[in-house]
C-alpha cells in the first residue's frame, strides 16, 4: 500500500497519468467518522453492503431501516441495526465476524454519499463495521429523488439464475443507476455508485454487460480492485417499485487510446427479490452532470 491505495489502483492512476491529484485526493481517506458524517448516516433509510459470500462470489445488497438504524458508535465504528432481507446472497457473510464488507450510504435527496470500508463484527440484533477507510464522494452523477412510502408486502426473493431474462434486461438498460462491489482481496472490499441517463448500461448479451467509465475523483478505487481482483458484484435497484437485481461475475476494464475507458462484466449469478419492508422513491431529477446517451468521456474517475 502507498498511502490508501494499492498496486492495482496506483497502476490505473499511472497510466491514466493522474497519479499526482490522486495522491492530493487521498488525503480524504481516513478512519475516522467525523461529526457531519455521524449525522448524515443517522438520517438514512439505506445502506448498499458489498462483501463476498461463502463461495467466494462477490455481491453488493441493499439494507432497508427507519432513519437511524445505521449509526456511529464510536470514532471508527458504526452499528447497523436489523439485517438483510430473506433470501439474500449475503445473509451468511453479514453474521459472521471478519468479513471484509465495503459500505456506501447514500442520499438521493440530497445528492451526497459517503463511504466506509472496513471488518464486520456481529452484535446482538445487526452488526457492526471496524472502519479502515471513510470519506465522501462528490455528488456527479447521483439523481435526486424524494422517498415515497415503504411496502409491507413482497414476494421475497422471485427468481434466481445464471444469465438475465429479457426482463431483466429491460430492467439494465432503463437503470440510471446501480452499485458495484469489488475487492482487492487483503486489501479489502469496497462499494461505489454509477449512474447516468437510461442506457448507460449496456446489455451485450444475456450473460454479459457494458458500461463508460464516466470523469470523478482520480481515486481509481473500483477499476484498481478490478485491476488486482476481476470479481465484482452489481445491484441495480428498481427505485419506484422498491425491486432489487443482484448480478455477481467478472469485469475488466477496457482502455481507449483516447483515454476513454469501459467495463466489461460477466454474469455469473443472478438474484432478483421484491422484498416485503422495501422503500419506494420518486421518479428523478437527473444530474447535471451525466454524460449525453452514448458519450463515453472524461480521463479520471472515481
Amino acid at each position: 500500500m502507498a498511502g490508501p491505495y494499492h498496486a492495482g489502483s496506483l497502476a490505473v492512476q499511472e497510466r491514466v497519468g493522474v497519479r499526482e491529484l490522486a495522491e492530493h485526493v487521498g488525503r480524504s481517506i481516513g478512519t475516522g467518522i467525523r461529526d457531519v458524517a455521524a449525522a448524515f448516516l443517522e438520517l438514512q433509510p439505506h445502506l448498499v453492503v458489498g462483501a463476498a459470500d461463502g463461495a467466494g462470489r462477490l455481491w453488493a445488497s441493499l439494507l432497508t431501516g427507519a432513519p437511524g438504524f445505521v449509526r456511529a458508535t464510536g470514532p471508527d465504528r458504526i452499528a447497523v441495526a436489523g439485517g438483510l432481507p430473506a433470501g439474500d446472497p449475503l445473509g451468511e457473510a453479514l453474521a459472521k465476524d471478519g468479513t471484509r464488507v465495503g459500505t456506501l450510504a447514500l442520499d438521493p435527496r440530497t445528492r451526497r454519499r459517503m463511504r466506509l470500508n472496513g471488518t464486520l463484527a456481529v452484535t446482538p440484533g445487526g452488526f457492526a463495521v471496524e472502519a479502515e477507510q471513510v470519506f465522501a464522494n462528490c455528488p456527479k452523477y447521483l439523481q435526486k429523488r424524494q422517498p415515497l412510502d415503504l411496502v409491507a408486502e413482497g414476494a421475497g426473493v422471485v427468481r434466481r439464475g445464471d444469465a438475465l431474462t429479457p426482463g431483466q434486461e429491460r430492467a439494465v438498460r432503463g437503470a440510471d443507476t446501480f452499485f458495484v462491489a469489488t475487492t482487492a482481496e487483503a486489501d479489502g472490499v469496497d462499494a461505489s455508485h454509477r449512474g447516468g441517463f437510461p442506457g448507460f448500461v449496456e446489455v451485450l448479451s444475456p450473460v454479459e454487460l457494458a458500461w463508460p467509465d464516466y470523469a470523478g475523483n482520480a481515486m481509481f478505487l473500483t477499476l484498481g480492485n478490478l485491476a488486482a481482483d476481476p470479481r465484482a458484484g452489481l445491484l441495480f435497484p428498481d427505485w419506484e417499485s422498491g425491486a432489487v437485481l443482484q448480478l455477481s461475475g467478472r469485469a475488466d476494464t477496457e482502455f481507449g487510446a483516447d483515454g476513454e475507458r469501459r467495463v466489461r462484466f460477466r454474469v455469473e449469478s443472478v438474484v432478483e427479490s421484491l422484498h416485503p419492508g422495501r422503500l419506494r422513491w420518486s421518479t428523478p431529477e437527473y444530474s447535471p452532470a451525466n454524460p449525453a446517451p452514448g458519450a463515453h468521456r472524461g480521463r479520471t474517475t472515481r
